[in-house]
Parts: C-alpha cells; structure tokens; sequence
C-alpha cells in the first residue's frame, strides 16, 4: 500500500493528497492518507481516500520514498511494498492527467459552497451586483522574512497586484476582486478600492483558509502570489490565472526544489516581480 506524510498547511497538504492519489493508482497501489490529513481536508472537501488509523500506522514497515515537487519518471515504478511517500510535492505534472477526479476529490461540501456563495451574492460594484468574480490571493505570513532571508526571493507588491488587477479590468466589464490573505491588515494598506471594485473576504480583518479557499473557488478567475494554497485555489478555479513571476534571484536555492513550469499551468500569466523595488522597501 501507498500512503504519505502529512506535513505543512493546507495548501501543501492537498497537493500531497493529489499526488497519492495519482502515484498510487500509476503503480498499482490502495493508498490511505493519515488521520491527521482526514482531520485537514475531510471538513472541507468530499475526499474518498480511506484513513489509516495511527496504531495500524505505527506497526506498518513502512518505506520512505521522497518525492522532488515535480513529475519523474522513475516515479511510474516506486519498489516496495509499504510505501510512505515524502516531501512537499504540489505540481500538476502528477494529476493533470486524472483533473476531472481531482477536482471531484476537491469538491466542496454543500455548506461550505453556500457560505462563500452568500457573501459573493452580495457585492456589489458600484451598486451593480457583478457578473465576474476575479478571487485574490496574498500570501505574506512567513514568507516576508523566508523569502528574502532563506530564498533570496521577494513576495507581491502593491505594484504586481496592481498590474494584476488592472488586467482583468482590461479584459472584463466591470468585475469584483475578492481578496484573501494571512496578513488583511497589509492588503487594506496596500490595495486601493478608490474603483469600489474591491472587497475583502469574511470581516476583512482575518482569513480562515476553508472559508478563503471555498470563496476563491467560487470565483471565475484568480490572482495569486507565492504558495500552493493560491496555486490549488487557481487550479481548481480553472478560468484565467495570473501569477507573481521570478520571484527569486537567479542563484536562489530555491530554483533546486521549485520549478516554476512545474507549478504553473501553461496557460497561466505570469507578470514578473519587481525584485529591486520590493527588497528596497523590504516587504
């Protein structure tokens, strides 16, 4: 059988469920996920995987077979015969292939569409209720001082999701931007709503990642920055995607355990980061 580690947060926990999902029937293999990632995905999501119950989890002999975060050959073949996979694996070189069951993995329950659902029913842009939902995703958190310190990386700036926005306003009449992130208090700063097109999720003070997910699939369209919760946020949104583009310093470490083809559907519009200006103003 072939299960895997549950590590990180949401974001990183779906991309590991999908690519069990995906190598375990490439090889053959039942899979079962851990308890602690039923306890993760399962209030959200209608996932069928089976749960490993963490005593039979204990006494299984298990195999650790890491994973780089993208698509290998060799992967097609994994030996053993309890295998536990490992790393942080989020690309869609794993399960493009079988979309339409991961997306039906990642469906919503009920309430949970409903709720995000309400809250879209009622924005407005300038009194209209709108027709394009464009979901926003900032990701600030850690990656403020982990990027720049760790990766020699920035994330977004006000400048990026300017010019984000600003495309989708080119392409659509009159659309609604639905911001989501781990630091509102920085969006509320730094995005301006002088347009009335603008509106911050759940109280526009703090994100929940099931509520903020639930919300940006419901969207049309997605704006991301740095992370896998906003790359399975567009993932499973379909529609346009745009993304921050070369985000990091050509001698990053980063490039040894990201690549950027790998996490980035081709079709997705990659405007590139302003690495100069955001690490003079240190963001």
């Amino acid at each position: 059988m072939f299960t895997i580690n549950a590590k990180g947060r949401l974001g990183n926990q779906m991309g590991e469920y999908a690519t069990l999902f995906a190598l375990a029937r490439m090889n053959g293999k039942p899979a079962f996920i851990p308890a602690s990632m039923h306890s993760t995905l399962a209030p959200i999501f209608r996932i069928s995987l089976p749960v490993l119950h963490s005593d039979t989890n204990k006494k299984i002999p298990w195999h650790n077979y890491h994973l780089n975060d993208w698509m290998e050959e060799r992967y097609r073949h994994i030996p053993g015969r309890y295998v536990r996979l490992t790393g942080y694996p989020c690309s869609w070189t794993f399960y493009h292939h079988l979309r339409s069951e991961i997306l039906q993995e990642f469906t919503l329950h009920d309430h949970v569409r409903e709720e995000a659902q309400v809250f879209l029913r009622g924005l407005r842009v300038n009194g209209v209720q709108p027709s394009t939902f464009v979901g926003v995703h900032v990701r600030r958190g850690d990656y403020v001082h982990v990027m720049p310190n760790v990766w020699k990386g920035v994330v977004a700036d006000r400048g990026y999701l300017e010019q984000a926005l600003d495309r989708f306003r080119a392409r659509y009449r009159s659309p609604v931007f639905v911001v989501t992130s781990d630091d509102m208090a920085w969006c509320r700063k730094s995005i301006s709503v002088s347009r009335g097109d603008v509106s911050f999720a759940g109280n526009g003070l703090q994100g929940s990642p099931a509520r903020d997910i639930a919300l940006l699939m419901q969207c049309n369209h997605t704006v991301i920055t740095v992370g896998t919760f906003g790359i399975w946020a567009a993932y499973l949104t379909g529609g346009d995607t745009v993304y921050l583009a070369n985000f990091t310093q050509p001698n990053s470490p980063f490039h040894m355990v990201f690549k950027p083809q790998a996490a980035y559907l081709p079709n997705w519009v990659g405007i590139a980061a302003d690495l100069l200006q955001a690490q003079q103003r240190n963001l």
